[in-house]
């Protein structure tokens, strides 16, 4: 299986353009399925160097990462590499959800800055009282950032990015080619890891446009926190958080109440200075118990008093329609543009019944940009001007030549 993309075929004498290709490759045999994946993708890229590529390989394929590396280098000579193994990978329209496929994303970017990034787990605290991380150097304007699990404390890691660089989006996910520690891979400009994490600082003559698809719907209407501890909501609009889920169960379709019963999930609104709220406003997360006798519930992140949120139910129907809603607001993309789309692996084809859900629905919208990607343990993506760790989303970043360019028209940002 295999169809490269490329980015765009003819460019107008002394143009800045993107050129990026995606291609897959299947098969019980690792270096077989590169072969394939590189031979279309280089083909694709006609002759245009390869600033960065991106493998995602399927978690069969964990022992060969070496050797599949190694062609990948050897072919398409890129100046960055960065690798993550999955249960299943993204390829242009197509999502292969089983153990033994891998894609290779290669993109030229004239005119950008690439900074590797390799973060070691944490041990203790350092003196200042900061992780001993290193922030990406200015002026990176994205970070794509692959994660594993079972080391790699993100949500910690992003509160602490949050600030030492304001604003800066970051797209990716967690690896999810094993349930154990030690048996996920990462790889990094030729080096390969099992813990930590390792990324790509995007920055210079490049655009990036994020989305991210939460899945969800609101029920009911939104209120003010009015007593809260930590995860733990004691009121909301001067009511008990049982009794406005009761309030919003009453006023509910049938449909909805199953929708409830199965996991009832809260949205907790990110700019607080808007007036109206809607899709891309809320950061969702699930409510993970109630207390009958106080009346309070507890959610899977901390809400402050002060915040307004909503509640959300999610389904197939919901996140098709979410996900459907926040391209149609993305806006057209440059012809040069290419794609990475990170997606959870409960979605697919568990979620939606069919194939190819979100990548499809990606290319029908926005058009055939190359787009690579995997099936994650979790996704990273920003909600307004902060970047968090999500479950069952569609975590989208788009590249295209920044705004003035030669070749390219200025667009409106989303």
């Amino acid at each position: 299986m295999s169809a490269g993309s490329p980015s765009d075929v003819t460019e107008p004498p002394g143009a800045r353009r993107i050129r990026a290709a995606c291609s897959a490759g299947v098969g019980d045999d690792a270096l077989a399925a590169a072969r394939s994946a590189v031979t279309d993708a280089r083909s694709s890229m006609l002759g245009a160097p390869v600033d960065l590529a991106i493998v995602f390989l399927g978690s069969a394929y964990a022992d060969a990462v070496e050797v599949v590396l190694e062609h990948v280098v050897g072919e398409l000579r890129p100046a960055h590499v960065l690798a993550v193994t999955a249960q299943g990978i993204v390829s242009d329209s197509a999502e292969v959800e089983r153990p033994t496929a891998l894609s290779v994303w290669a993109a030229a970017l004239p005119g950008a800055t690439l900074e590797p990034l390799r973060y070691d787990p944490p041990i203790g605290v350092a003196p200042s009282g900061a992780p001993g991380w290193r922030p990406p150097a200015d002026p990176a304007s994205a970070v794509v950032l692959l994660v594993d699990p079972f080391t790699f404390p993100s949500d910690a890691f992003l509160a602490w990015l949050r600030q030492a660089r304001p604003g800066l989006p970051v797209s990716g996910g967690l690896a999810s080619g094993s349930d154990r520690p030690g048996g996920n891979r990462l790889h990094l400009d030729g080096e390969t890891y099992r813990d930590g994490a390792v990324g790509i600082a995007i920055g210079g003559g490049i655009r990036a446009r994020t989305l991210v698809s939460q899945g969800c719907r609101p029920v009911g209407t939104s209120y003010v926190v009015t007593d809260a501890e930590r995860n733990l909501i004691r009121s909301l609009g001067g009511a008990t958080p049982v009794d406005r889920v009761r309030e919003a169960f009453a006023a509910a379709t049938s449909a909805d109440r199953e929708l409830m019963r199965s996991g009832l999930q809260i949205g907790a609104v990110i700019d607080e200075y808007r007036t109206e709220f809607g899709r891309g406003d809320f950061l969702v997360r699930a409510v993970i118990g109630a207390d009958e006798a106080s009346g309070a519930i507890a959610v899977g992140d901390r809400v402050d008093v002060g915040q307004t949120v909503q509640f959300h139910v999610r389904d197939a129907a919901s996140a098709t329609e979410d996900l459907l809603a926040l391209l149609s607001r993305f806006g057209p993309v440059d012809d040069g543009a290419a794609g990475l789309l990170f997606t959870c692996n409960g979605r697919g084809g568990r979620l939606f019944g069919v194939p190819d859900h979100d990548a499809a629905t990606v290319r029908t919208a926005l058009g055939p940009l190359p787009l690579a990607g995997f099936f994650c343990a979790g996704e990273l993506g920003p909600i307004g001007d902060r970047s968090f760790l999500h479950g069952f989303t569609a975590s989208l970043l788009v590249l295209e030549p920044l705004a003035g360019d030669p070749v390219t028209e200025p667009q409106a940002e989303t």
